[in-house]
């Protein structure tokens, strides 16, 4: 299995901002489709935001329109999650995942590639 990371959770305040960030240490991402995940206890890892391999097609869950964007740096080889308004419910670990196939917003057992995940905690 191909291994991401992911960095740039942490705590926010309602309301706030956080930048998350996906690499690979071991392949280049840049030719992979991307996706974002979040997950919280009890429930199962739903997908966020995805983008294609160059970076011209992105989607999003209903529940973060508008407040997320998506978007790759070829030059860094890093995918990023920009969360802006963060509200409660977008607590939980967030994963990244790479795959050939686009969107990346289903977690199946054949993706390429994942990381173990960022925690954001949104709370006052």
């Amino acid at each position: 299995q191909l291994r991401l990371v992911e960095s740039g959770g942490g705590l926010a305040q309602p309301g706030g901002s956080l930048r998350l960030s996906c690499t690979a240490s071991e392949f280049t991402l840049d030719v992979y489709n991307v996706g974002w995940f979040r997950q919280v206890p009890g429930k199962e890892r739903e997908g966020v935001s995805s983008i294609s391999s160059g970076g011209f097609s992105t989607t999003y869950a209903d529940s973060v329109k508008g407040r997320f964007t998506v978007s790759r740096d070829t030059a860094k080889d890093t995918v990023y999650l920009q969360m802006d308004n963060l509200k409660p419910e977008d607590s939980g670990t967030y994963y990244c995942a790479a795959d050939e196939e686009f969107p990346v917003m289903r977690w199946i057992p054949h993706l390429d590639a994942w990381g173990q995940g960022t925690l954001v905690t949104v709370s006052p």
